[in-house]
């Protein structure tokens, strides 16, 4: 990808709609409104302008045009949009005659937000919070996302690099200028403090039961239980829609089936999955053995027991489960170990059980400040923490200032894959490929 392009796209997303914005960047943005809309309005105002076929003039639409110039804008380019009328052919006609003006082609998916970041407009954890913001389903991924595009994880990893160039600085002195009678001799002590400071803080924050990446990625319940515990009837009840096979002939379900929910702003998924048996059957065999990799990796398993069907205290070492009794209209609402009973057909017990399942997500969910929010967040840390514990060690008794130095500068280049501070090429093409193409 050209940095020196200008690029367009529609920025609003595709299909018939009442309004349609197209964004503009690069260094022929300005040249872009002199061939299609007599010149850019003044910056920063919206103006009613008649857009025209570069080089014919024939009319394609009459639109509202802002012209926002460099370096005062998203991408830190000239930018301008184009608010047009969303018909197909209007838009058509419009990407159209953009593509025929000289140095400007169509976007690649996320371009305009990677030009923000190579620009200095945005760090690296910036941009993954707007792409979280664009992604998020519920209110607490929405409150989560906006604080990452707001800057939490950047500042504060700001600071701490901030903090750790300084120990950095005194343990060069101490190398560099040992021999000079006016440097202290605590240069060492004093850089060995501020590693611990910045490791103590680090593992504050690693210690937080993953709720950021629990967050976006979702709380997942997994139902399980024999065949024909009514699991796949619940599902349909939970989600308010059919969306498993429900049949009085056992072991239906072969394969997982997933469904996303917003429960209460938190984002929760049910799994329905193969009844537990044993089966001659190798494709029932395969579904079961993927049902009990399932219950392995959920934040909350419902054990389902029903009054007709032999009861199963359920799977061991599955934390938290839920022991439920279906099936409440054919009797057996008093079975002994079950923590609630329901009944999907008439619809009892369902208002509890989703007031259960809500507790425990808000509870595994609870994000609060949680400031990490990706699986590469964390490993950065991580990285970075063990990086300062091994200067801490070089700095003990008998200080190795040479290698607490190294290790420092380490814990820096992990830090700064965070904001994106180094080289983070890879990361950068698959961050990006996620992206709209408008954005």
């Amino acid at each position: 990808m050209r940095s020196d392009d200008t690029i367009f796209a529609a920025a609003s997303g595709f299909g018939r709609s009442a309004v349609c914005v197209i964004r503009v960047s690069g260094p022929r943005t300005r040249a872009a409104l002199e061939a299609m809309a007599g010149g850019p309005p003044p910056p920063r105002r919206l103006a009613l302008r008649r857009l025209v076929e570069p080089g014919t003039g024939e009319p394609l639409d009459l639109a509202l045009v802002a012209w926002m110039p460099g370096p005062s804008s998203f991408t830190g380019e000239d930018q301008a949009e184009l608010h047009i009328h969303g018909g197909l052919a209007t838009r058509a006609a419009v990407l159209r005659a953009l593509g025929t003006v000289a140095g400007c082609r169509a976007a690649e998916p996320g371009e305009f937000t990677r030009r923000a970041f190579l620009n200095g407009r945005m760090d690296l954890s910036k941009v993954e919070g707007l792409a979280d913001l664009i992604d998020a389903e519920t209110e607490a991924q929405r409150r989560q996302a906006l604080r990452q595009l707001e800057g939490r994880l950047g500042s504060l990893v700001e600071t701490w690099r901030a903090r750790l160039i300084e120990a950095l600085a005194l343990l060069e002195a101490a190398l560099d200028f040992s021999d000079e009678g006016d440097v202290p001799a605590t240069l060492e002590g004093e850089a060995a403090t501020i590693a611990d400071e910045v490791a103590a803080a680090m593992r504050k924050h690693l210690a937080d039961a993953r709720r950021g990446e629990r967050l976006r990625d979702g709380f997942t319940v997994v139902l399980a239980g024999p065949p024909n515990a009514g699991k796949s009837t619940l599902l349909n009840a939970l989600a308010r829609r059919d969306v498993a096979i429900v049949s009085p002939v056992a072991g239906t379900t072969r394969d997982a089936i997933e469904v996303r929910c917003d429960l209460s702003g938190l984002p929760v998924t049910f799994v329905d999955t193969a009844g537990l048996r044993d089966s001659a059957d190798p494709i029932e065999r395969e579904g079961v053995a993927r049902a009990r990799a399932r219950l392995g990796a959920a934040d909350l398993v419902l054990w389902l027991i029903a009054p007709d069907l032999p009861g199963e205290a359920g799977p061991a070492g599955q934390c938290p489960m839920l022991r439920v009794g279906t099936k409440a209209d054919l009797g057996g609402s008093d079975e002994e170990g079950v923590d609630l009973t329901v009944s999907a057909a008439v619809g009892v017990g369902l208002a509890e059980l989703l007031d259960r399942i809500g507790r425990e997500a808000e509870k595994a969910l609870d994000g609060g400040d949680a400031v990490i929010t990706r699986e590469r967040h964390r490993r950065a840390l991580e990285t970075s923490e063990a990086a300062l514990v091994r200067a801490q060690a070089a700095l003990a008794d008998e200080p190795y200032a040479e290698l607490a130095a190294e290790d420092v500068r380490l814990a820096l280049r992990a830090l700064g894959a965070i904001t994106g501070r180094v080289d983070v090429e890879e990361i950068l093409d698959r961050l990006f490929a996620t992206f709209c193409i408008g954005k």
